[in-house]
């Protein structure tokens, strides 16, 4: 039987008529009587009680437990939440040659957050590369290619302000969200470890920090062999996650798989989704912009690699975005599928 909490007006009701029965005579409902406010009083500490057992009702399992409890529930099942992870770059110094950065000065970007050089470099030919990491996790330490940084301290002979290089600071992840924690505690409780089988490779994947999605194939490259695919849906520039990403799932899973695997992680090879969208109504910026919203769910939802993307499914994500009346899909025509390793990402939408 569900709980249901009763509302404080039903409580107040209730009280109002447990007194009139114990009290006859009494009426517990005049506005302005003794009775009627130890009702009310009465009414409205029962209703806390009764907000903090439907609060208490949620923690008891794991699917609608909060962050706290959540966690707890995980510790339990040995899943642990996913750090925040750092960005890191590399940004360049101007100054006199000879001058000097020592490892660890402190860097601030114009909103303040906080960057520390990771070794001592020395201004040569009029400038110098240095290695920089942010001093927080989070994807805020995320900084595009040509920002600038402040120096917190001055160094003599050396600029004030340095520059982050064409690659830009990346790689700064969030704090594992609840959702995401709260799905990999399920897989772990309904699918449990089996020694090596195909969810057991998904899991340990998505252990590593901005792993969003894992796709396991079992004996693609041999007998014995297990090819492991994922992307990192929130990276700033793009789900394809780079070879040194790569490296780091390969060395988790390397840790805990079987002896007897032939493991190989690799990154998905994206393939652009481009469509031709004409007769648009109405033809307004902020239609194109919530279909672009809804084409991207449904990828983040349908594609994978070597799978296909109906064109169906394509149409009817336009059609759910919102204010959008009418239009044509000109482009593709056809269901859009890929070969073994190739993953649709979002490519141009041409406006005709």
């Amino acid at each position: 039987m569900p709980f249901n909490r009763p509302s404080l007006s039903d409580l107040i009701e209730r009280a109002a008529g447990d007194i009139e029965t114990r009290l006859p005579g009494t009426d517990a409902r005049l506005r302005r009587s003794n009775i009627s406010v130890l009702a009310r009083v009465h009414a409205g500490v029962v209703h806390g009680l009764y907000g903090f057992l439907e609060w208490l009702a949620l923690q008891l399992m794991p699917d609608t437990a909060e962050a706290e409890y959540l966690e707890r529930w995980s510790s339990i099942w040995g899943v642990a939440r996913k750090a925040a992870a750092t960005a890191s770059g590399s940004v360049s110094f101007t100054g006199t040659d000879g001058s000097v950065i020592p490892a660890g000065t402190l860097l601030q970007r114009s909103d303040a957050a906080e960057f520390t050089t990771d070794a001592e470099v020395t201004i040569a030919g009029g400038s110098a590369a240095a290695a920089v990491t942010a001093s927080l996790g989070g994807a805020d330490g995320n900084t595009s290619a040509n920002s600038t940084l402040n120096l917190a301290t001055p160094i003599a002979g050396v600029d004030g302000v340095a520059t982050v290089d064409a690659n830009g600071l990346t790689g700064g992840v969030d704090t594992e969200a609840d959702d995401s924690l709260r799905a990999r505690l399920l897989l772990r409780i309904q699918q449990p470890p089996h020694g090596g089988a195909k969810h057991d490779y998904e899991a340990w994947a998505l252990e590593v920090s901005d792993v969003t999605r894992v796709w396991v194939s079992p004996n693609e490259t041999g007998l014995n062999t297990v090819v492991v695919r994922f992307v990192v849906d929130d990276h700033p520039t793009s789900i394809i996650p780079d070879a040194a990403k790569v490296q780091v799932v390969q060395d988790h899973i390397d840790t805990v798989r079987p002896v007897t695997a032939s493991i190989t992680v690799v990154a998905p090879i994206a393939v652009s989704l481009n469509l031709t969208i004409s007769n648009l109504s109405p033809n307004t910026q902020a239609v194109k912009d919530a279909i672009q919203a809804e084409l991207k769910d449904l990828l983040l939802r349908e594609a994978e690699p070597g799978g296909a993307i109906l064109v169906s499914h394509i149409r009817e994500a336009i059609s759910l975005a919102a204010g959008e009346t009418d239009h044509l899909l000109t482009a593709p025509v056809a269901d859009v599928t890929h070969s073994t390793g190739e993953i649709a990402v979002l490519g141009t939408i041409t406006w005709a």
